[in-house]
């Protein structure tokens, strides 16, 4: 009996799991949309000829400035220049490395913080409040502008070393 009973729902099940996949097969719908219809080149070219020539040339021109072209053999012999009359080149070897290995410590500490699940979204808050200050205090107003431009300008001259 119970031989009897494992043929039939063996039975059942042979006859129940093809049912299964083909349903399964039938009722699969893909969720993206329909994709619109193609663009032929021939009325892209058609719509290129429209153009006339003159002005089809004329887009594809851009022209640059003469006051940003920078030459760059001008470029290489002055920096040749400053680097020439640098004093200490170890000293200044020494702080370049040194900022290289700062940038990348920075790097790797802003993604151990970027990792902690709360502390990013502090950051860009605390960011956001700094960036709405010094708009607040440096830019809004013309006065606070001007006197933004001394500080850089004091900045630049201490840096330089010609104050």
């Amino acid at each position: 009996m119970a031989a009897a009973a494992s043929s039939a729902s063996m039975a059942a099940t042979t006859v129940l799991i093809p049912r299964v996949l083909a349903a399964v097969r039938t009722t699969r719908c893909s969720a993206l949309p329909p994709l619109p219809p193609r663009v032929s080149n021939a009325s892209f070219s058609t719509s290129l000829k429209l153009i006339p020539e003159s002005r089809r040339f004329s887009l594809l021109q851009t022209k640059a400035s003469e006051e940003t072209s920078v030459d760059a053999g001008e470029l290489f012999t002055d920096l040749k220049e400053k680097w020439d009359k640098v004093e200490n080149k170890s000293t200044v070897l020494l702080y370049g490395g040194g900022a290289i290995v700062a940038v990348w410590l920075s790097s790797i500490l802003v993604g151990a913080i970027n990792s902690v699940p709360l502390l990013p979204k502090i950051m860009e808050l605390v960011g956001l409040g700094y960036t709405g200050w010094f708009v607040y205090r440096y830019l809004l107003f013309k006065s606070s502008r001007k006197e933004l431009a001394t500080d850089i300008e004091a900045l630049k001259k201490k840096i330089a070393g010609t104050e």
